[in-house]
């Protein structure tokens, strides 16, 4: 589908090897939430030292900022002064870039700390000045009221044994802050990103589009000639949008590059409602070229009206490769088509080959206008097309002189300043020794067949002086890549880091590639993306992986992108992947609070904030407003139940086991044991803080939980998911078991803990 890379023995060329290293040795930084930090949309108020780079966003910030006055109102004026730094400090830390260190948060299957790891001389200080407060802070451990009076004892439970993170030594540790924030690179130059699998199952996804309508949905196109439509949610629409398997030319044979090869959204779909399509087609034995247009079914948003297809153009094929396959709608809103030169090798057509003659539609980048055609002709011609004046030219011909551009893009422009905007990307696939991305503009002549890259490919054609063609901004040897995939220019928000970087990669060695514009000189610097390593891509549903052959890139809504790859260049082969590209040092991250804080019904002290700058009390004693330890509970201490939440029941009240009963609906009821195994164990000891579910007990052999509903049954999980919610099972409240089936579960922090008598 890419020109002719495959074809002559060229399929069996190996990816080659992304070498990257493990970036500071001690892993990348993390969040509680084992996500990336990430600089924050918005100035953090609170914790504003967090501000450029954290784990926290405003709305975190608020919220520990109102923790943070409500167990401030349990303080004299004098316990303020003395102890308000110290917790407004600790509790931030939960904005540090590495949280995750300091809660020991590193590994999603251990347990979290409930406050960061001090380091000595700190931990002295603050228990000197501010034991009592740990009251507050560690409202639900039971060794709080002894350990006060024991420096050694709080210090051994806050203080973290390693000099360099422990807080607050890691904000002055020079090396871990050097770069923070930025792109991390191996020692090579090697961009280290990560990314997150979106769909799979595919047969050669030569495109993923949106509508750009608010839906968010993803428009993924098969190379057989379907389309589906993927939710938000990433569910996949049962129905096709668009099925043309029976029109469209393709065949199994791996490397086939006819098909189903694009669509594009009219800008304004959500009022035409029209939707354009690029396929190849069989028509009296002559191999064709079809652009179409469809409208959406009358009765349902997710399919298209397979009778409302009305051909725009249609274009002889003289070989079976080199078919072009993009169409995308410009901000002057044009339709841009990018059609290849006619196939077989060096553009062998006529005196000077299909692209370098402007009467043939083949070789070119075509710009119509489908506005308003209901009642004319197809399309229109743009009165600033730039060959219309030209006899001898056809006037859909925008640009000339490619040879097979197989993936372009339009700019959106800098985010902050619109920088850029507008400007259109291609991959141009070479022939022997040369790829090549292109900046297309109006009236450009890209050189093919004269030139290859930035050499000669025609001697007599390439030293024509009247050729005046427009060269490469970037061209790559064969050594690197044998089939270019153009991409994107990154303008989305998760990750300002690469903000104005051009993603791209190659379908035949499987490498991820960047450009970057210097603006002082104009210039594009190449670097290489290599997946990351060691932590750096350690987060839940992030991987370091891909299958090697990059089909094609794409691009969300919001501007986020995505890359298409298989794993076997077949029409009919289900090796297809969708994946979303990561920056691990900055992907959108939101959490909540890791340890709970009393609640007090009266307001905030708004004055507080006036008061946290210079503390330098250093007197000694207990300044908090304690309760007696007899005392009933307040009622504000109460966790807030939440659904689908887990608690294990046992006559011992051992915490790692017994009968497991969940929340729903506002009550706790108690689970069946039917089809409950060890993968459904699992997500229920992991909501629980342990790693590993170690036994499975069934027959109510934890017990029956007679006073209870019976919530759940034929629970069948992965192991992969939040709560028992997630998993599959029969409806909320219908079972056909009794008490003496309650299933319950035997947790650990080995997978190999041997069961305790």
């Amino acid at each position: 589908m890419k020109g002719a890379r495959v074809r002559g023995g060229h399929g069996s060329f190996r990816v080659l090897l992304l070498l990257a290293t493990v970036w500071l040795a001690n892993g990348h930084p993390q969040c509680l939430d084992y996500k990336p930090p990430f600089q924050p949309s918005g100035a953090l108020v609170f914790c504003k030292e967090y501000s450029k780079f954290g784990c926290c966003d405003v709305e975190r910030d608020i919220a520990i900022s109102n923790r943070y006055y409500e167990v401030m109102d349990f303080f004299d004026y004098g316990g303020f002064v003395s102890c308000g730094k110290f917790i407004k400090s600790i509790m931030c830390q939960e904005c540090s870039p590495y949280a995750a260190h300091l809660y020991d948060a590193e590994d999603a299957n251990t347990p979290l700390r409930n406050l960061p790891g001090l380091c000595g001389d700190y931990c002295t200080d603050f228990w000197r000045r501010c034991r009592s407060t740990i009251s507050l802070l560690l409202t639900e451990d039971a060794r709080v009221m002894e350990i006060e009076g024991d420096r050694d004892k709080f210090c051994a439970l806050l203080e973290l044994k390693d000099p360099e993170y422990c807080y607050p030594n890691v904000l002055t540790n020079a090396e871990l802050n050097a770069n923070l924030g930025t792109v991390q690179a191996d020692p090579e130059g090697c961009l280290q990103l990560c990314l997150q699998e979106v769909a799979n199952g595919l047969r050669n996804p030569v495109a993923m589009v949106h509508a750009n309508d608010g839906t968010h949905r993803f428009f993924v196109a098969e190379q057989l000639g379907y389309v589906w439509v993927y939710m938000p949610n990433g569910s996949r629409v049962d129905k096709p949008f668009l099925n043309l398997t029976s029109a469209v030319l393709t065949s199994p044979w791996v490397g086939d590059e006819r098909g189903f090869l694009c669509l594009a959204f009219h800008p304004k779909f959500k009022s035409t409602e029209k939707v354009y399509v690029y396929y190849s087609i069989n028509v009296k034995k002559e191999e064709r070229i079809r652009i179409s247009e469809f409208t959406l079914s009358v009765t349902d948003m997710n399919m298209l009206d397979h009778n409302s297809e009305r051909i725009l153009l249609e274009i002889v094929e003289p070989a079976s490769n080199h078919n072009g396959g993009q169409l995308l709608f410009g901000y002057d809103g044009y339709l841009y088509i990018f059609v290849g030169d006619g196939g077989k090798a060096g553009d062998p057509f006529g005196a000077f080959g299909n692209s370098q003659n402007k009467s043939s539609l083949l070789g070119k980048v075509l710009r119509v206008d489908v506005d308003d055609n209901n009642d004319g002709p197809p399309y229109w011609i743009p009165v600033d097309n730039p060959f219309l004046q030209d006899v001898k030219a056809r006037p859909e011909v925008y640009a000339y002189g490619v040879r097979n551009m197989w993936r372009c893009s339009f700019d959106r422009g800098d985010p902050g300043t619109g920088a850029g905007r507008g400007r259109l990307f291609c991959g141009d696939v070479g022939q022997n020794k040369f790829e090549e991305v292109d900046l297309i503009i109006k009236g450009g002549n890209y050189g093919w067949r004269a030139k290859e890259g930035f050499s000669c490919y025609d001697n007599k054609l390439c030293h024509n002086s009247s050729l005046n063609d427009i060269l490469p901004i970037f061209a790559y040897p064969h050594k690197i890549g044998k089939s270019v995939t153009g991409g994107y220019i990154y303008r989305g928000c998760e990750m300002p880091n690469l903000n104005g970087l051009y993603i791209f990669g190659d379908f035949m060695s499987g490498r991820l590639m960047s450009l970057k514009e210097d603006p002082s000189t104009g210039e594009w610097n190449y670097k290489e993306i290599c997946m990351g390593t060691g932590q750096s891509c350690n987060f839940p549903k992030l991987i370091n992986n891909y299958v090697k052959y990059i089909i094609s890139f794409a691009e969300d809504e919001a501007g986020e992108l995505y890359f298409l790859s298989t794993r076997i260049p077949s029409a009919k082969t289900y090796a297809g992947v969708i994946y979303k590209i990561v920056d691990p040092s900055r992907p959108a991250a939101t959490h909540k609070p890791y340890y709970t804080l009393p609640k007090t019904a009266s307001k905030l002290n708004k004055g507080h904030s006036g008061k946290m700058d210079g503390l330098k009390d250093d007197s000694i004693g207990n300044r908090v407003n304690k309760k007696d330890p007899n005392s009933k509970p307040r009622k504000g201490r109460r966790r807030k139940l939440r659904q689908g939440m887990v608690r294990l029941a046992s006559p011992g009240k051992r915490l790692d086991r017994g009968r497991v009963e969940i929340f729903i609906k506002g009550e706790w009821g108690t689970i069946c044991d039917d089809l409950f195994d060890r993968k459904a164990a699992t997500v229920v000891c992991r909501q629980l803080g342990y790693p590993f579910a170690i036994r499975v007990a069934k027959r109510a052999e934890m017990g029956q939980g007679n006073h209870l509903s019976i919530l759940l049954d034929d629970v069948k999980c992965e192991g992969t998911e939040r709560t028992l919610l997630d998993c599959q099972r029969s409806k909320i409240g219908q079972h056909n078991c009794s008490h003496k089936e309650d299933v319950g579960v035997i947790c650990g922090y080995s997978e190999y803990d041997e069961e305790e008598g």
